[in-house]
């Protein structure tokens, strides 16, 4: 149930290999592209226009942005990155994958921003340029293939795609996605504090989701909707006054007004509720990226898949970070975006080695760079 954005305009696709392609514009790829081209690397983000968070009327949780709608956030994300040079283009990931020799380029970016550059420009400061030696063994190299068509070869890869909530198949359920239909507490709690909110269960980790929601109303209904329900979690309820209704969920109902009116039972009784809470199943957006064989694992609980990831977002293919939801699927918007800093400023990091070492090769062998 993917939400697109407003379009906006978009950049021309460089050619050459740059430093890094970003796959994903949201919170962790943009703060990581920031951090990219502050350090004057050449990188570009590939937006799809659909960030998790569309529906939401707001972030909330980001110290200092508390409030600011998702588009107006991403907005104000894409002219800082473009600000030192970054290169933003709207499309779709049709494959990723690492470039054989013979794709690469007959020029290959250099290894840094040229230093020519006037630092006043920084729209010229990031540009790719030559190299006079090919790549070696250990400074990899990537080609990105667009929906259209369009292709680039990157030296490093940061993905961050994010993904998907699916929810569970109740009928009159995705309608109210991201306003009267939410799944976390600290996203979306204090905008529907003391409203009658409802559980709709979906396995063992809806039983934490309740307490957690129980914190923000005093009226609370958990539908176990046939998952289980061990007698102590059952007294654990009912010391904190939540209801709980076994008989089975047919559908939400829709209000007059367009929001919930509640959710109608098996039995035909309709529960009043203005507000459901759902755990979703989380799913990394892994379309197009199958040709990395980045390695994917599954939640606890079976709650959805992520990207394996280690410190930084190192993957266990050389050249390759992920950052944000697509690998920690419960990170709101600040700690992506702390990610995709972290990651971006790890890539920079081992770009500038394979950077000395390629002109140490060049300065042993006699070989001049530009």
């Amino acid at each position: 149930m993917p939400v697109t954005t407003a379009a906006y305009a978009t950049d021309t696709l460089p050619g050459g290999t740059v430093d890094a392609v970003v796959i994903g514009g949201g919170a962790a790829g943009l703060n990581g592209a920031l951090m990219l081209a502050r350090s004057r690397r050449s990188v570009v983000v590939i937006d799809s226009g659909t960030p998790r968070n569309a529906p939401a009327e707001g972030v909330h949780g980001l110290l200092g942005l508390d409030g600011t709608p998702p588009a107006e956030l991403y907005e104000r994300g894409r002219e800082e990155v473009r600000r030192y040079g970054g290169v933003i283009v709207s499309g779709e990931v049709a494959s990723a994958e690492p470039a054989t020799p013979s794709a690469l380029p007959a020029s290959s970016a250099s290894t840094a921003s040229s230093a020519s550059s006037a630092e006043g420009d920084p729209s010229a400061g990031n540009a790719p340029s030559a190299e006079a030696t090919p790549p070696a063994g250990d400074d990899p190299r990537f080609t990105v293939t667009l929906a259209d068509g369009r292709t680039l070869t990157a030296r490093r890869l940061l993905v961050a795609t994010g993904l998907r909530d699916v929810l569970p198949d109740v009928p009159g359920l995705a309608e109210h996605w991201g306003h009267g239909v939410v799944h976390c507490p600290y996203c979306h709690g204090w905008e529907v504090r003391d409203e009658p909110i409802g559980v709709l269960a979906v396995g063992p980790a809806s039983v934490h989701h309740a307490l957690l929601f129980r914190q923000l109303t005093d009226d609370l209904v958990y539908f176990t909707r046939g998952t289980e329900l061990d007698e102590d979690t059952r007294t654990r309820f009912a010391a904190r006054d939540i209801r709980i209704v076994d008989t089975p969920v047919e559908e939400v109902v829709r209000a007059d007004d367009g929001g919930i009116a509640g959710v109608r039972l098996a039995d035909g009784q309709v529960v009043a509720r203005s507000v459901l809470a759902v755990a979703t199943l989380m799913r990394a957006r892994t379309e197009g990226l199958e040709g990395l064989g980045l390695p994917i694992e599954d939640l606890p609980d079976g709650m959805g898949r992520r990207f394996a990831s280690g410190m930084a977002g190192a993957t266990e293919v050389p050249g390759v970070w992920v950052a944000g939801n697509a690998t920690d699927p419960t990170a709101q918007v600040g700690a992506a975006a702390a990610a995709g800093a972290l990651a971006g400023a790890h890539i920079n990091a081992l770009l500038a080695i394979a950077d000395t070492d390629a002109a140490l090769a060049a300065a042993k062998s006699g070989a001049t760079t530009v």
